[in-house]
């Protein structure tokens, strides 16, 4: 069989899995009701490198937020061991068989970061666990709230999570010695439901506008199914105003003072959303600092946005390891699952004790505070408010 003809199997192949994908998520619409569980389970997975360390501070402010029904049994906090680089890559698989078990057995997870292998460091080459995550709990929302109010900034991203460039990223494979070929995909169903989630969260939370970030003048195909849902969606909620803006100016107008301020609630493709999202998080300190929500219908996934840092583990500094991105994804939990009172003192308690009072604050080194003294302060108070 010549190159091409193999190459057409690969890609008969690739498209049967992806109609499949979409009849599953055709099957699953309804989100859950935490209100009408007996029990809300919540996951806490530590990961690699700083991830047990600042999971399990951000896990003590859980614990100490809801002590009331978790004594009750309305709520029930588990530690979901294995998902670590040394167990994914000895199972071969970006999530073992086990752990992703322990997962689904749970309602919400927060997850530490983990570490995804690259050419040349010494790791199998395995799928992205958060990449695999978002598909197999078909997280299909990457939600990342970026504030400074003293700049005038309040932006909140929705990251379409399961689909575009990231969808069949390790799928992709060579013709031949000259062409390389991956792929980029996109739904219905897919676009439809992320685009809604965005238009629904500023519908429900006074946002006045609601913009598109694609690249559909090059993009045709796929970016231009994404901007054509988005603005007969956009008809739906004539209250919102909205627009849309190409991937690589968006990058340019969020530095750019004037113009920024205007921007609110942003809907992006998967590629776009991760880079886009990264440089915002600038504005607030960096990507250390912020936290992200992954939604789906039936499961939920918080982390930090931050990689897993293996040198400070290396150096033995995994103790100075600032936990607030975690605790960050922590209020977007806790609101996720009912408990807004909570979320808000939580979130208020972070700006004070890292932006306007600051007392105590981690360096990444023995000349700050350990993540546990900057909990323990965090904790302190939202004992005083």
């Amino acid at each position: 069989m010549d190159k091409i003809a193999i190459a057409k199997e690969k890609f008969a192949a690739l498209l049967e899995e992806q109609l499949k994908r979409v009849e599953r998520m055709n099957a699953t619409k309804e989100p859950v009701d935490f209100a009408k569980l007996e029990t809300i389970i919540i996951g806490v997975a530590g990961g690699d490198g700083i991830g047990p360390a600042i999971t399990a501070q951000s896990k003590r402010i859980m614990e100490y937020l809801l002590a009331g029904d978790i004594a009750k049994g309305k709520v029930e906090i588990r530690d979901i061991e294995g998902l670590t680089i040394e167990k994914r890559a000895e199972a071969m698989k970006a999530i073992p068989d086990d752990v992703l078990e322990e997962i689904k057995k749970c309602h919400v997870i927060l997850k530490g970061p983990t570490t995804t292998p690259r050419k040349g460091d010494g790791w199998p080459n395995i799928e992205s666990a958060n990449v695999m995550m978002r598909k197999e709990l078909d997280l299909f929302a990457n939600v990342r709230p970026v504030r400074v109010p003293e700049l005038g900034i309040d932006w909140t991203f929705f990251r379409e999570n399961t689909e575009g460039a990231y969808a069949v990223g390790s799928k992709g494979f060579a013709v031949n010695d000259d062409i390389n070929v991956d792929f980029t995909i996109t739904t219905q169903e897919g676009t439809e439901r992320i685009i809604r989630t965005a238009f629904e969260y500023a519908k429900k939370n006074g946002k006045t506008r609601v913009t598109a970030v694609t690249k559909a003048n090059i993009i045709k195909t796929t970016d231009g199914k994404f901007l054509e849902v988005f603005y007969n969606m956009a008809k739906e909620y004539p209250g919102i105003a909205v627009d849309d803006w190409y991937v690589d100016i968006m990058t340019a107008k969020l530095i750019d003072e004037k113009r920024r301020r205007d921007f609110q609630v942003m809907v992006l493709p998967n590629l776009y959303g991760d880079i886009i999202t990264d440089e915002a998080a600038e504005f607030q300190g960096g990507v250390g600092t912020a936290g992200s929500s992954n939604i789906g219908n039936k499961y939920a996934m918080f982390e930090a946005i931050h990689g897993s840092a293996p040198r400070m583990v290396e150096e033995g500094r995994a103790q100075y390891a600032d936990p607030c991105s975690v605790m960050r994804a922590v209020v977007l939990l806790l609101s996720h699952i009912g408990y807004q009172n909570e979320a808000e003192k939580l979130e208020k308690a972070l700006d004070i004790c890292t932006v306007t009072e600051r007392k105590i604050f981690t360096t990444g080194r023995s000349d700050g505070a350990t993540n546990e003294e900057l909990t323990n302060y965090i904790i302190d108070t939202i004992k005083a408010m």
